[in-house]
């Protein structure tokens, strides 16, 4: 009788998506979950030096829309996979470099691969796919990479709590994790052709102006969220990394949970009455982090946060 795993072609399209899935968030969770006790513990960042350390994090994000000249040139799917090469080569050297400039190199390696895959990712993931199908394969993308994620987070909590690894270590372990998925893709898998060639140029339109201003504002709470939050747990509450991992885990959980049941009262309620909730409600999560003075008012507003970018 078959198994399922007999039934998986191996050299599907969809499963390459789904590798290349699991194998992002093994170094990207591993970077985030780190970084600042890594910043504190080891460079002796402060708060000024962490901001901006993301502020370089996000130029190639900035950058990423350069992508449609490159692939003039070179293909998506070997591109791709050197994008996440390059982010796991980032997140392995990380740990070995516990000095300002040190810290902003890897970082810009590693976010450099980061946001080139998955702009890369995204797009192979359309063109790959029948669109009848595409949103049951982009679900299965989804859920390999929480899955993933959240895989990560736990053993980081357990390789620094119980084993008492060096953080060093642990960024070269994720890292080389995904270097080494990366290889066998290139290696594994032949080259496919799209099914559905996307246009490689830049395309505005103007009746989208609304979104891109949400987008805008999207990526800048998203930032002060990023580098004050997690700065503020470490630095003002004392959180260990095996802490602040555990602290990731269990928002991947309930967001695992929840993300469903938001998804069903967006369809039921509407984009617009969404919107309001979500950023009425990272009003009272931005003024309660200003108001905490006890560990556990810092991570209840972070989970729910966490929920309304996720919603």
């Amino acid at each position: 009788m078959p198994t399922l795993l007999s039934r998986i072609d191996w050299r599907s399209r969809e499963t390459l998506l789904i590798i290349m899935a699991i194998a992002m968030p093994l170094s990207f969770s591993t970077w985030q979950a780190l970084l600042n006790n890594f910043a504190i513990e080891q460079a002796s960042f402060d708060s000024v030096q962490i901001g901006f350390l993301q502020s370089i994090r996000e130029v190639p994000g900035f950058l990423s829309f350069t992508i449609v000249f490159v692939l003039l040139f070179f293909r998506e799917q070997p591109l791709v996979l050197v994008s996440l090469l390059l982010l796991g080569i980032g997140t392995a050297i990380t740990g070995f470099l516990p000095t300002m400039i040190g810290l902003y190199l890897s970082t810009v390696l590693m976010s450099t691969g980061f946001h080139y895959f998955e702009a890369l990712h995204q797009s192979l993931a359309l063109q790959w796919t029948e669109k009848k199908t595409s949103p049951i394969v982009l679900g299965r993308i989804v859920s390999a990479r929480s899955v993933a994620a959240l895989i990560s987070f736990g053993l980081i909590y357990f390789a620094l709590e119980i084993g008492r690894i060096e953080m060093k270590w642990v960024y070269l372990t994720a890292g080389g994790m995904s270097v080494l998925i990366g290889l066998f893709c290139w290696f594994f898998y032949p080259r496919f052709e799209a099914r559905n060639e996307q246009n490689k140029k830049i395309v505005f339109r103007q009746r989208y102006w609304l979104w891109y201003v949400l987008v805008f504002m999207s990526g800048a709470r998203r930032q002060i969220f990023v580098v004050f939050a997690g700065f503020l747990m470490v630095e003002k509450f004392g959180f260990s990394a095996a802490e602040v991992s555990l602290m990731f885990m269990a928002n991947m959980i309930t967001s695992i949970f929840l993300a469903p049941k938001i998804g069903r009262l967006i369809a039921r309620f509407g984009e617009r009455k969404a919107l309001i909730f979500e950023y009425g409600g990272l009003v009272v999560v931005f003024i309660s982090y200003a108001l905490a003075t006890e560990a556990w008012m810092g991570v209840c507003p972070g989970q729910n946060h966490r929920l309304l970018m996720k919603g």
